[in-house]
């Protein structure tokens, strides 16, 4: 049986600005979807992986719509709960000239932060070899918290590859310390750990990749990809492998979003397809490139043949 790879988290519906300015004086928005595990999910898929999401989402537009997706992208929905009592969570986004485009969620209270331990008990985690999940997942209650250790847990007792990217949304989190404890209680116990440089000097006080990294490994982890932006990133693992692969030209910056969980979409194939671990990060970096070049969270993710073309330098690598 060819084993999977298990994403939880909550896609979302995405309205994003057609023009540059302040989100209340936007006069019209393009829906699509999003969500970081979501963005790994269509990464995945589109790179050859047989991906399956397990989430909540509630009947409505919002929730037709990511199934919708889903099932055109390949990506399975037979773990999706609809909830006749919650929403689908959804958020605007701002078009920007440079930088980091200003966010505005209406999550509360939706489906997906309803997940609890209960959720993922009849999971078969023997049909899947990696599970991934975000440091948003366990920001959204105090359920999913509790889920995500159980996630965790059981990916351990099946053999599966546990990959934690922290995805620091400080604005979902009760409070800073409950983040922090958190998220690196989470990267201690993960297989590959995934954070940017940025994240790891809030959650330790470090902004040193070689420094983070074996923070991290002391701590538990048994793989630490430091992303560094533009730069690319720097990898170590407990076995003492370790080193930096640079960054990929950028010709135009659209939109930073996305970029890091395509840099994980990158990683994750690259591994489970039995690449050397600078190979699977080299994979990450290109397509954490593309990302930036691309509208939209998850539209520009490419596929297996525009990948390639685009590690060559294939100007026209672009379907």
């Amino acid at each position: 049986m060819e084993k999977g790879v298990l994403l939880v988290g909550e896609p979302m519906g995405l309205f994003i600005a057609n023009e540059v300015g302040q989100l209340e004086d936007v006069g019209s928005f393009t829906l699509t979807t999003c969500g970081a595990e979501f963005n790994v999910a269509v990464g995945m898929t589109r790179l050859g992986s047989k991906v399956t999401y397990m989430t909540k989402l509630g009947h409505d537009p919002f929730g037709k719509k990511i199934v919708k997706m889903m099932k055109n992208t390949g990506i399975s929905t037979d773990q999706i709960i609809l909830s006749d009592s919650r929403p689908t969570g959804f958020m605007l986004k701002e078009k920007v000239a440079s930088g980091d485009p200003g966010i505005f969620y209406f999550r509360k209270g939706s489906a997906a932060a309803s997940l609890s331990p209960l959720d993922i008990e009849g999971l078969d985690f023997s049909k899947f070899d990696i599970v991934h999940l975000t440091g948003i997942t366990p920001a959204l209650s105090e359920s999913c918290r509790d889920m995500a250790e159980t996630l965790n847990e059981k990916a351990k007792e099946n053999g599966c590859l546990f990959s934690f990217d922290p995805n620091l949304r400080p604005q979902l989190w009760p409070s800073k310390e409950k983040m922090i404890e958190t998220i690196n209680g989470m990267a201690a116990k993960s297989d590959v750990f995934l954070p940017g440089i940025n994240e790891a000097n809030i959650l330790i006080g470090e902004s040193e990749p070689k420094k983070i990294a074996q923070r991290y490994i002391e701590a538990g982890a048994k793989t630490v990809i430091v992303k560094v932006g533009a730069k690319g990133a720097y990898y170590a693992d407990r076995q003492g492998e370790s080193g930096f692969v640079d960054g990929f030209p950028v010709t135009e910056v659209v939109d930073t979003v996305g970029a890091g969980d395509g840099f994980a979409a990158g990683v994750l194939t690259g591994l489970r397809e039995g690449a050397s671990l600078s190979e699977a990060v080299r994979q990450g970096c290109a397509i954490g490139a593309i990302q930036v070049m691309s509208k939209g969270d998850n539209d520009g993710l490419p596929y297996r043949d525009e990948l390639d073309a685009f590690m060559e330098g294939n100007p026209h690598w672009r379907r």
